[in-house]
C-alpha cells in the first residue's frame, strides 16, 4: 500500500466552484481560525468570511461566505492579483500554485476575448472573494499535506448565465476553454454547475481519475461542501474523499 502518499479525490456531484472548495476542505479538517489567519497574510482590505454547517438533501455539510464591502471592487488584471499574492506572506509553494491557478483563468479568458493575458480584465473572477477562494483553497491542499489531486468528469450543467459581458450560454465560455481535454458530461444538470473559478482549480491543481484497474482506494474522509446557488436537479454540493492507494 502507498501508506506515505496523501491523496485527493473530487467528486462534483452538483458542481465545483472556488466557495465549494474551501467549504469541503473546512468540512475534511482544515481548522476555520487557521484559515482565515492564513488569508489575512494577503495585503487585501473590503471582505470578511463565514462559516457555517447546512444540510443539503439530508447530507451535513459546511458552507463558506464571502462578503464584499458595499463599495465596488476594482477590475483587476493579472499582474494586479500576481502582486498581491506575491506581496503577502504566504508559503511559496502556495503562492506558486494560486498564480499558477490565475494565470490559467487569464489564458482561457484572452483565448475567448480574442486579447492577450496582460490586457485581460478579471472582472468576476479578479474580485477580492475570486482571491480569497483560490489562494484559501491552494493553502488549504499545503496544510493538509496532500500530494496529488484526481478529479472525476466535471457536470458542466445546461442553459444560460449572466455575467458581466450579458447573457451567455452554460458552460461559460471560459470554463468551456479551461476544461478542454478534461473529463466531462455534457448536458447534465441545470444551470452553471461549474465556475470558471471551479474548473480552474481542478484543471490546474487536479488530474482527471482514469479507471486503475491495478489499484483500489481506501477512503480515510470525506468533506462536504455546499455551494450557494440552489439546483433544482442535483444536490448543491461538492465531496472531497482523503484517500490512500493500494495496489493490487
Amino acid at each position: 500500500m502507498d501508506s506515505l502518499n496523501r491523496y485527493l479525490i473530487v467528486d462534483p456531484v452538483g458542481g465545483t466552484a472556488g466557495d465549494m472548495w474551501l467549504a469541503a476542505l473546512v468540512d475534511l479538517g482544515v481548522p476555520w481560525d487557521d484559515l482565515v489567519e492564513a488569508l489575512s497574510a494577503l495585503p487585501i482590505s473590503g471582505y470578511k468570511m463565514d462559516y457555517e454547517q447546512v444540510t443539503v438533501q439530508g447530507i451535513n455539510c459546511s458552507r463558506v461566505k464571502v462578503y464584499l464591502d458595499e463599495e465596488p471592487q476594482p477590475h483587476r488584471h493579472l499582474h494586479h492579483i500576481v502582486k498581491i499574492i506575491e506581496e503577502s506572506t504566504l508559503d511559496g509553494k502556495v503562492k506558486e500554485q494560486s498564480i499558477a491557478v490565475f494565470t490559467r483563468l487569464a489564458e482561457a479568458e484572452a483565448k475567448v476575448h480574442g486579447t492577450t493575458i496582460e490586457k485581460v480584465h478579471f472582472h468576476e473572477v479578479g474580485a477580492v472573494d475570486a482571491i480569497v477562494d483560490i489562494v484559501g483553497t491552494v493553502w488549504a491542499l499545503h496544510k493538509l499535506e496532500i500530494d496529488e489531486v484526481y478529479c472525476l468528469p466535471l457536470p458542466l450543467g445546461s442553459g444560460t448565465v449572466r455575467c458581466a459581458h450579458g447573457l451567455m450560454p452554460v458552460p461559460a465560455p471560459a470554463t468551456a476553454e479551461l476544461v478542454k481535454n478534461f473529463p466531462v458530461r455534457i448536458g447534465v444538470g441545470e444551470g452553471e454547475l461549474v465556475t470558471p473559478t471551479g474548473a480552474a482549480l481542478c484543471t490546474t491543481l487536479g488530474k482527471p481519475l482514469e479507471p486503475q484497474e491495478s489499484t483500489s482506494w481506501l477512503i480515510e474522509k470525506n468533506g462536504y461542501g455546499a455551494g450557494l446557488r440552489p439546483s433544482k436537479s442535483r444536490p448543491n454540493l461538492m465531496r472531497l474523499m482523503l484517500a490512500k492507494k493500494k495496489s493490487l
